[in-house]
Protein backbone atom coordinates (compact mmCIF):
# COMPACT_ATOMS: atom_id res chain seq x y z
CA UNK A 1 0.00 0.00 0.00
CA UNK A 2 1.26 3.42 -0.92
CA UNK A 3 1.74 5.87 2.08
CA UNK A 4 3.08 9.62 0.91
CA UNK A 5 4.92 11.59 3.35
CA UNK A 6 3.49 15.01 4.03
CA UNK A 7 5.21 18.80 4.47
CA UNK A 8 5.24 18.09 7.91
CA UNK A 9 6.86 14.77 7.63
CA UNK A 10 4.09 13.16 8.80
CA UNK A 11 3.09 9.80 7.15
CA UNK A 12 -0.54 7.93 7.18
CA UNK A 13 -0.60 4.87 7.83
CA UNK A 14 -3.50 2.84 5.82
CA UNK A 15 -6.86 1.84 7.30
CA UNK A 16 -5.88 -2.43 6.54
CA UNK A 17 -2.80 -2.55 8.07
CA UNK A 18 -3.68 -0.38 11.42
CA UNK A 19 -6.55 -2.92 12.12
CA UNK A 20 -4.06 -5.04 12.93
CA UNK A 21 -3.14 -3.27 15.66
CA UNK A 22 -6.27 -2.68 17.20
CA UNK A 23 -5.74 -0.89 20.31
CA UNK A 24 -2.20 -0.18 19.73
CA UNK A 25 -1.62 3.48 20.32
CA UNK A 26 2.47 3.58 20.00
CA UNK A 27 5.18 2.53 18.10
CA UNK A 28 8.50 2.36 17.72
CA UNK A 29 10.27 3.79 15.09
CA UNK A 30 13.58 2.10 13.93
CA UNK A 31 15.42 2.29 10.35
CA UNK A 32 16.12 -1.30 9.09
CA UNK A 33 18.58 -2.23 5.83
CA UNK A 34 17.15 1.19 4.77
CA UNK A 35 13.57 0.40 5.45
CA UNK A 36 11.63 2.42 8.13
CA UNK A 37 10.01 -0.45 10.78
CA UNK A 38 7.35 0.09 13.53
CA UNK A 39 6.98 -1.80 16.00
CA UNK A 40 3.71 -1.52 18.39
CA UNK A 41 5.15 -0.69 22.53
CA UNK A 42 2.95 -0.76 25.77
CA UNK A 43 3.50 2.50 27.53
CA UNK A 44 3.40 1.86 30.90
CA UNK A 45 1.98 4.25 33.72
CA UNK A 46 4.15 7.04 35.41
CA UNK A 47 3.71 5.06 38.89
CA UNK A 48 5.36 2.25 37.52
CA UNK A 49 8.19 3.64 36.21
CA UNK A 50 12.26 3.10 37.45
CA UNK A 51 12.22 6.65 38.53
CA UNK A 52 9.59 6.47 41.05
CA UNK A 53 10.78 2.98 42.16
CA UNK A 54 14.09 4.17 43.14
CA UNK A 55 11.86 7.18 44.60
CA UNK A 56 10.36 4.87 46.88
CA UNK A 57 13.61 2.82 47.37
CA UNK A 58 15.21 6.14 49.30
CA UNK A 59 12.27 6.96 51.01
CA UNK A 60 12.35 3.55 52.11
CA UNK A 61 16.25 3.81 53.03
CA UNK A 62 15.73 6.93 54.59
CA UNK A 63 18.44 8.58 52.36
CA UNK A 64 19.12 12.90 52.39
CA UNK A 65 19.91 14.32 49.82
CA UNK A 66 23.25 15.05 52.00
CA UNK A 67 23.96 11.38 52.20
CA UNK A 68 23.69 11.10 48.34
CA UNK A 69 25.97 13.77 47.86
CA UNK A 70 28.45 12.18 50.34
CA UNK A 71 27.60 8.76 47.99
CA UNK A 72 28.71 10.93 44.80
CA UNK A 73 31.78 12.27 46.67
CA UNK A 74 33.37 9.31 47.63
CA UNK A 75 32.33 7.24 44.30
CA UNK A 76 34.75 10.41 42.24
CA UNK A 77 37.51 9.92 45.02
CA UNK A 78 38.52 6.85 43.19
Amino acid sequence: MLCKRTYKNQITIPKKVMEEFDGVEYFEARIREGAIVLEPVEVKPIDESRLVQARKKVAELGLTERDVEDAVAWARKK
